[in-house]
């Protein structure tokens, strides 16, 4: 999937299930063909801003509280194309 991120939310730390500490924010990520909710871990929350062109490998859908989102995952890789 590639797309433009268009909104990043406020960090925030969460407990993860596996009873560690990490952070996650909400991403909007947009392309010709709408938008979907990125959610995004750690590392990943500094590489992106809005009007960041970004690309995501092997991430899967959910659909969380009745909205769809794209989480990139343990497998997934989110690289950033217009780098700075």
């Amino acid at each position: 999937v590639r797309g433009e991120i268009t909104e990043v939310s406020e960090a925030k730390e969460v407990i993860t299930r596996y009873g560690t500490t990490a952070k996650v924010a909400t991403a909007t990520l947009k392309d010709d063909s709408g938008s979907v909710k990125l959610i995004l871990w750690n590392e990943d929350i500094d590489k992106v801003s809005p009007g960041s062109l970004v690309e995501i490998n092997n991430g899967y859908t959910v659909a969380f509280r009745g909205v769809l989102q794209l989480n990139i995952g343990r497998f997934g890789k989110l690289m950033v194309l217009n780098e700075e």
